[in-house]
């Protein structure tokens, strides 16, 4: 699938939206779908009153395909209580990290608070430290013009992300405006991929819980860590991972399995959009949010899980398969998911549940990997590999110590050491009896400090450099 090259930019006209998507790597919209025609612009969405823009609690617009029903809410005692808990491992997070990760997975589990979500998966992607360890480099990009052949694409992208969701709604609005500069910047930043049509999504949902620069970071892990090879021109990571998860399936499901076989329906043809999007264009939004939650704590395994339970649950009986006989009635069915197995509690459990492991998942990595190599050669895409969730990349990317210290309330300038009350009384002992100048020459040779700087700024191994938690140096990084 060719790159698409367009000669426009930021500037381009407006009308856009007549251009065809056919260029890009993937085209993921779904014929007549609603949500990725123009329905987004202001004129036909933003003239209502106040009243006709009443948005749910994730900010879609009610009476739109994208907002919630009747949710099942947390009681506001056991959020603010998760709210506490998840403040203090925050705010020692490097602690908690690296002897109590387990505690993480289980609260990432029951979901991460609304108030502290984009904060937490700044953490548990990494893409704090990242952040930390180049600091400027987004604004710097940022200032960049970026090259034209990718800057069109984007501008046509920008309407079709969430529409009805009020930061995206107004085209040129501050949303679309950030989701343009995160995606132009990450075409520098890697100008060797460039810009996938998916990538849109996922930077669309990291925009609604941290600011551009937060979310670029952040875009830069998932595509580098969690789903590498992903969004390259030839799409090659993901098909071996379509493969993967059909393989997987057989266990999992054997009805489903053997049904999909039967057909000759190739994974790329479900899963494709599923998991280069991470499901956020699948799912009910509360369901989006604790998949996220946990994906980026345990990472691509929970999008295997997803897409087995969705399998599962669609065509895992033959009660299920009565109504969808043929190749076209089953990838109907695989469009149109019933929205009792997408239910925020009933997916969870099924996903946690789901014994599919991060070894099973590289063990049939590789197995496929070698078939691949059989039929189709070497890969084109030198990926690095993937890591799986939070403690890996802690792991392999260590946190700098620099990120790490904390920064001193209170400096003390230089100058002469204090003297502790009893030193200063043994010393007018000994004026009293010595004959000699206080500040003679052989001063320094007799035991007193070198300076007083030694004695504010003694030289510390850096084996016992502080260990203070990454939110040391933070005071107000909650993005609501």
């Amino acid at each position: 699938m060719a790159k698409s090259r367009g000669g426009g930019g930021p500037g381009s006209p407006g009308g856009s939206r007549h251009h065809s998507l056919a260029g890009t790597r993937e085209s993921l919209a779904e014929p007549g779908g609603d949500e990725l025609s123009s329905l987004g612009s202001d004129s036909e969405v933003n003239g209502g009153g106040p009243e006709e823009r009443r948005v749910d609690k994730f900010g879609f617009i009610v009476g739109s395909r994208s907002a919630e029903g009747p949710l099942e809410e947390v009681p506001l005692e056991v959020l603010r209580q998760r709210e506490s808990k998840w403040l203090d491992m925050l705010n020692n997070w490097d602690k908690w990290m690296a002897k109590k990760h387990k505690k993480i997975r289980l609260r990432c589990q029951k979901g991460i608070p609304p108030s502290l979500r984009g904060r937490a998966w700044q953490y548990l992607s990494g893409s704090k430290v990242k952040l930390e360890q180049n600091m400027g480099k987004f604004d710097e990009l940022d200032l960049l013009p970026g090259d034209p052949k990718w800057l069109d694409v984007i501008e046509r992208d920008l309407h079709r992300q969430f529409p009805f969701h009020e930061m995206f709604v107004s085209r040129g609005g501050h949303g679309q405006q950030d989701l343009f500069r995160v995606l132009k910047a990450y075409t520098l930043y890697r100008p060797e991929e460039g810009y996938c049509q998916a990538q849109a999504p996922i930077a669309a949902v990291l925009l609604m819980h941290m600011p551009a620069e937060q979310a670029f970071w952040c875009l830069v892990q998932i595509c580098e860590k969690y789903l590498p090879g992903y969004y390259s021109e030839k799409l090659e990571a993901i098909q071996l991972d379509g493969q993967i998860l059909f393989s997987l399936l057989h266990k999992v499901s054997p009805v489903a399995y053997k049904h999909l076989s039967k057909q000759k329906i190739d994974p790329i043809l479900y899963m494709t959009e599923w998991f280069m999007c991470a499901f956020s264009r699948t799912l009910p939004w509360s369901s989006v949010l604790r998949v996220w939650d946990m994906f980026f704590c345990e990472g691509v395994k929970i999008i295997f899980r997803v897409g087995l339970v969705l399998l599962k649950h669609t065509l895992g009986s033959s009660d299920k398969l009565k109504s969808c006989q043929g190749q076209y009635e089953t990838m109907e069915r695989l469009r149109a998911l019933s929205p009792k197995i997408m239910q925020e509690t009933f997916l969870v459990q099924e996903v946690i549940e789901l014994p599919v492991t991060e070894r099973q998942i590289e063990r049939e990595h590789l197995i496929q990997l070698k078939k691949w190599r059989e039929t189709h050669g070497e890969l084109q895409c030198k990926s690095p590999p993937r890591l799986h969730g939070a403690k890996a990349i802690s792991e392999a990317e260590p946190p700098t110590r620099k990120a790490l210290e904390p920064v001193p309330s209170i400096i003390v300038p230089p100058g002469p050491a204090p003297v502790p009350k009893a030193r200063k009384s043994k010393e007018k002992s000994k004026e009293k009896g010595s004959a000699g100048p206080a500040n003679g020459p052989g001063a320094e040779g007799n035991g007193a400090p070198g300076s007083a700087r030694e004695l504010l700024h003694p030289q510390v191994s850096p084996h016992h450099q502080s260990k203070e938690s990454l939110s040391s140096r933070e005071s107000e990084d909650t993005y609501l």
